[in-house]
């Protein structure tokens, strides 16, 4: 059996299962009240892109500073453990133009649809609204309707950036999976921690040169489950919040663990630069894993798209090497791919180059 049909059939299992056991707990009156994610959408006056979950709810609270290990354990798992809603009907309203879309076997739905009316010049951030039509739950007040946010980026944007997030926003040793493990199952948003001046210099990039309003991508290959807890980690840490691009993971071939984290981040950041095509970019990443190489490609796919390339150092002199190699690759199409062991050298770099105001770089 071919890799393609596999898929397909993986997909008729899970979502046959989660269908029945939707229609199971309905019957036995044991469904929970249905909510309505919406995720952070973008694109232009002319295109906006959309996605979304239908689950049943949660129970999720709030995180503190001071939650235990176990607290931390238990909201996690019940991230992981969401009941997905297959089939489901939703109806996007954005700035004048509505459609309607349905959720896949894993509760997902996504939709591009144009606007009718020009989206307010002087703004980053664009109220949608989308409505749950199906199906409907016996108890729950009607309708389901959930507020989202479209960023479309405005006509005195400079540039966009596109950034990783795993220990290049945030520290999460990703190059140690017991160490990974340990982070990502018994932290918050509170406990888990920025690298030092990430939170200014990603305010600097966003101001620009000045209060430009330039828009904030994150790429990640973490899974979709983890997306509430990285939004408020953004706004704990004050951040900018920007569209998350996750990656889902699921039964069938291309979505397990070992998924292709390169495949992802690549099909992410294209699909970026194509909806925003005339928005040049900055690229950054780490050493970790697979960043420079990745970022080495969209600079060949997309010449002349790419404004410079900053990669933070977390890994051993091998990888140095490597990533030197690369950056001297890049040389001949114009972009400098700078590694840097903090902040501070990337924000001292911006500013010679003009991305930033030279107010945001602390005086040595």
């Amino acid at each position: 059996m071919s890799g393609s049909s596999l898929g397909e059939l993986f997909k008729k299992v899970d979502g046959g299962w989660s269908r029945l056991k939707f229609k199971a707990k309905r019957r036995l009156g044991r469904l929970d009240f249905l909510e309505v994610l919406v995720y952070f959408g973008f694109g232009t006056a002319r295109q906006v892109y959309v996605r979304g979950r239908v689950l049943e709810r949660k129970g999720m609270t709030g995180a503190a500073e001071d939650d235990s290990l176990w607290r931390n354990f238990k909201q996690m798992a019940r991230r992981f453990a969401s009941d997905e809603i297959p089939g489901a009907v939703v109806q996007i309203d954005f700035l004048g133009a509505s459609t309607q879309a349905k959720t896949d076997h894993e509760g997902f739905f996504e939709v591009t649809l144009t606007p009718k009316q020009p989206p307010a010049p002087d703004r980053l951030w664009h109220s949608v609204e989308v409505r749950l039509l199906e199906p409907q739950h016996p108890r729950q007040p009607q309708p389901v309707i959930s507020p989202g946010e479209i960023l479309v980026p405005p006509a005195q944007a400079e540039f966009g950036v596109i950034s990783d997030i795993d220990d290049t926003v945030v520290q999460t040793a990703a190059t140690s999976l017991i160490k990974m493990l340990r982070i990502v199952m018994f932290s918050n948003a509170h406990t888990r921690l920025p690298f030092e001046g990430v939170s200014e210099f990603y305010r600097a990039l966003q101001a620009g040169r000045g209060g430009a309003q330039n828009p904030i991508f994150y790429v990640s290959s973490s899974p979709w489950n983890l997306y509430d807890l990285l939004v408020d980690f953004f706004r704990i840490h004050h951040i900018p919040h920007g569209p998350l691009l996750l990656q889902d993971y699921g039964l069938e071939p291309g979505q397990w663990l070992h998924t292709d984290h390169q495949k992802h981040k690549l099909r992410q950041i294209e699909r970026v630069l194509t909806i925003l095509p005339e928005l040049p970019f900055i690229l950054i990443g780490d050493s970790g894993q697979q960043d420079p190489e990745i970022y080495r490609e969209v600079v060949h796919q997309y010449p002349g798209r790419i404004l410079a390339i900053y990669i933070r150092d977390i890994s051993l002199d091998r990888r140095q090497a490597e990533i030197k190699t690369i950056a001297a690759e890049l040389g001949p199409a114009g972009v400098e791919m700078v590694l840097v062991k903090d902040t501070q050298l990337a924000m001292q770099h911006a500013v010679a180059q003009g991305f930033i105001s030279a107010e945001w770089v602390s005086s040595p």
